[in-house]
């Protein structure tokens, strides 16, 4: 069988070219991609495939409520996408909105988008606070105080990573308001092979897409909106494919919390470079005994190559439900990485 390999030059990286019978002077890469013909061209100095980090925003993936309503401006306004709709409390002592992210997150940074028309002071003093206990919101740790936000701007305030569950703005004092017209929540993800990758399934029951086991959401307050399915029939099948070849040193999946957990029970996790019969040929990494509702389990690959990454479960009338989908390994050395 024969498989394309392509490298990746990172930005940052520095090559050598081969021209007129001599090598060139180092120069950088700029993000250039070569073909196996291209490549032996070429000398390449340091890895070929660098660590790359994600920001993601996880806010709307949580539920939010605050200590007091006003009318229609309810607290999951903040986590909409839309700046004109707003939450706001009615006037009381030490004012709160919080928000559940359903799991602990290293949190980055949080982003307060103001109210516009009106009122912009009432922000002046809040808190933001991130930390695991629920009940004491005030006691958990505080990421930054807001001294100022601009009418309708949006500002952000870094929290270095401070880890938990929830995230907390308070107005401490007495007759004080809070508005909040957006809140964000960015957390640094790890180099998932599998984000932004093309993906395909046996079948697709309803708006259940196979994409969306790729979305970095983990489904754990709406998994209709964050999770793929495939209908009910015989063999029923998902597959990423990565691209190029890699050597994968893990998977992670995550299970649907709101039902069904069960239905996962010996899915099959096959990774290989073959498409014969979709790919579902491919070596074994791991077979899924079961997954509780809601939890993010790892199989651990041992650097098996391959640029398909195939989840199968055998038997009839079947379906296969996928939270979240996340692979992890390292590139493949290329014959052409000869250094300096």
């Amino acid at each position: 069988m024969s498989v394309n390999y392509y490298f990746h030059c990172v930005f940052g990286l520095k090559a050598r070219k081969f021209y007129n019978g001599r090598w060139l002077t180092e120069v950088l890469c700029d993000g250039k991609t070569f073909s196996d013909s291209e490549c032996i061209q070429w000398r390449f100095s340091g890895l070929w495939r660098l660590p790359v980090v994600l920001f993601v925003n996880v806010a709307a993936w949580g539920t939010a409520v605050h200590s007091s309503d006003s009318s229609n401006w309810y607290a999951p306004n903040a986590l909409d996408g839309l700046s004109y709709t707003c939450t706001h409390t009615t006037t009381q002592t030490d004012p709160w909105w919080k928000l559940d992210l359903m799991k602990t997150y290293g949190v980055n940074r949080v982003s307060i988008t103001n109210r516009a028309e009106c009122c912009e002071s009432r922000i002046d003093g809040a808190e933001i606070r991130i930390g695991n206990n629920s009940s004491d919101l005030l006691s958990n740790p505080v990421c930054a105080v807001v001294s100022t936000i601009p009418a309708g701007a949006t500002y952000s305030y870094s929290c270095h990573g401070m880890e938990g569950r929830y995230v907390t703005v308070n107005i401490p004092g007495t007759s004080k308001i809070l508005t909040l017209c957006e809140v964000g929540v960015y957390v640094i993800f790890p180099d998932n092979l599998a984000t932004g990758r093309t993906v395909t399934q046996s079948s697709t029951y309803g708006t259940w897409l196979a994409q969306k086991a790729i979305d970095l959401n983990p489904g754990l307050t709406k998994s209709y909106s964050a999770c793929s399915s495939t209908s009910a029939q015989t063999n029923p099948w998902w597959r990423v494919d990565l691209s190029s070849v890699y050597r994968v040193s893990r998977v992670v999946i995550t299970n649907r919390i709101d039902c069904c957990a069960e239905r996962l029970n010996g899915t099959e996790i096959r990774i290989g470079n073959s498409l014969e019969n979709n790919g579902n040929n491919n070596p074994i990494c791991a077979v899924i005994s079961s997954i509780p509702a809601g939890v993010s389990s790892t199989y651990i690959c041992n650097n098996m190559e391959g640029r398909y990454v195939n989840l199968i479960i055998p038997g009839y009338s079947r379906f296969l439900t996928l939270c979240e989908v996340a692979v992890y390994g390292e590139g493949m050395m290329k014959f052409c990485v000869l250094g300096n």
